[in-house]
């Protein structure tokens, strides 16, 4: 198990992933800054781990890098026999930063199996503001804050120990509250 923090290391990963990526691709800074229309400096900073990119900034690099989202959520730290089937606290990989209003979590082993977990952290004021629409089951359960959450259109506004389910409907999510709103978030099959 490593030593440093659990966002330090994030940071460094990923940072040290995309560019390892942007260089086998033979890419510039500057042609992911143009096509994610953020600035090289940004960039720059992400993949010397002095910055954090949100969801969105992530998913539009591995676009461009094609590959998939879920080559950050990897977890090979542990001991063999753990791999796969324990994913230790300090262990986990995490996925977007406060700015971008929302950091996941892979709480599953793996993306191999037929649905995958997450902790989702939504900061204070946090949303998505244009619903989506998954060809997925999803249901969550609300550990701490509140979540106001649109499914099919219709409003519902959750708080600690309410859960909420939808299949192939579109939806979106806010936290309306001064807190951070924690929710473990289950999809299948897994989108990552």
């Amino acid at each position: 198990m490593s030593s440093r923090p659990r966002g330090e290391t994030l940071r460094s990963d990923i940072g040290a992933d995309l560019r390892r990526l942007r260089k086998l691709r033979k890419m510039t800074l500057s042609s992911i800054a143009t096509a994610t229309e953020r600035s090289v400096g940004f960039w720059s900073q992400v993949e010397r781990g002095l910055s954090e990119p949100s969801i969105t900034d992530l998913y539009q690099a591995t676009r461009i890098l094609e590959i998939p989202l879920s080559r950050f959520f990897v977890n090979d730290e542990g001991p063999p026999e753990e791999r796969g089937r324990i994913v230790r606290a300090r262990g986990r990989r995490r996925v977007g930063n406060p700015e971008g209003g929302l950091i996941e979590e892979l709480l599953s082993p793996d993306l191999g199996g037929k649905f995958e977990t997450f902790r989702s952290e939504f900061t204070p004021g946090a949303e998505m503001k244009e619903p989506q629409i998954r060809q997925t089951e999803e249901a969550g359960y609300v550990i701490t804050g509140e979540l106001e959450i649109w499914i099919g259109g219709r409003h519902f506004h959750l708080y600690p120990g309410d859960s909420f389910r939808f299949r192939h409907e579109s939806y979106r999510w806010r936290n309306p509250g001064e807190h951070t709103t924690v929710v473990i978030w289950v999809i299948a099959p897994p989108v990552y």
